[in-house]
């Protein structure tokens, strides 16, 4: 039996053997044969029950998008937490760097923050990215007046008014700015290329006002009150002025 066994055995290295012409050794390259398939087998099962295992588990929930970043961006916003809302839309424009509503905000909370610098080369990219729209102008021209370059505000509001001489946010800003400079008659020019006449008066008291000359400011309301006395702005203001 044992004899048989081993003839069989023989018999079937032989056949292999001849069959892959590798001559006497083939019995032995046939054993390096079975345990590099019993080798290969056995890492397979592990790969299958590491894909089992739980730890490799993926996660169902869906992936961060730039519009979840802005809206996390606002919430903080809403809170008065600014250091995370920057945070927030910094990471939305990496997701997205084409995502105009959060390279506003990011803007908005530079100046905020008076982190000007900042402030400028995002409203500088937003310009580019609403291809020099004069709400991007003003925004700039904010920044710089905030920082002080009143000369490059200037340059900001007038390419504005020049890409819309009705642009309303530029004329306003600028106009507001000269007058802040004591440069009243070109404050009333751009405000009145956008505004009623009652308007005109009751920005310049505006001015006047958060400057501390609260007489002058009285008198342009009272002007304003004069020409629209439906203004209740103005109203108020005087109102709390005497």
């Amino acid at each position: 039996m044992s004899r048989t066994t081993n003839g069989l055995l023989w018999i079937g290295c032989f056949l292999i053997a001849s069959a892959a012409a590798v001559g006497v050794g083939g019995c032995d390259k046939n054993k390096q044969a079975d345990k590099q398939r019993e080798k290969e087998i056995a890492q397979r099962n592990k790969g299958e029950a590491a894909a089992n295992d739980p730890k490799f588990e993926k996660s169902d929930d869906p992936p961060i998008t730039a519009q979840t970043r802005f809206a996390a961006g606002q919430l903080a916003e809403a809170q008065g937490n600014f250091d995370n809302a920057i945070a927030q839309y910094q990471a939305s424009l990496k997701l997205d760097p084409k995502n105009v509503d959060a390279m506003f905000r990011l803007g908005a909370m530079y100046v905020q923050t008076k982190r000007y610098d900042d402030a400028i080369v995002t409203w500088q990219h937003y310009l580019k990215a609403t291809n020099n729209s004069p709400q991007a102008y003003s925004n700039l021209g904010l920044a710089y007046e905030a920082s002080g370059r009143f000369d490059q505000a200037a340059q900001a509001y007038q390419a504005g008014i020049t890409r819309d001489p009705q642009n309303q946010s530029c004329r306003v800003n600028y106009g507001l700015m000269l007058a802040r400079r004591n440069q009243v008659d070109a404050a009333i020019a751009q405000f009145s290329a956008v505004l009623p006449a009652a308007a005109v008066q009751y920005n310049l008291g505006s001015v006047c006002e958060q400057q501390g000359r609260t007489e002058e400011a009285k008198a342009y309301y009272r002007k304003a009150l004069e020409l629209d006395p439906k203004l209740q702005d103005a109203r108020s203001r005087l109102a709390v002025l005497k």
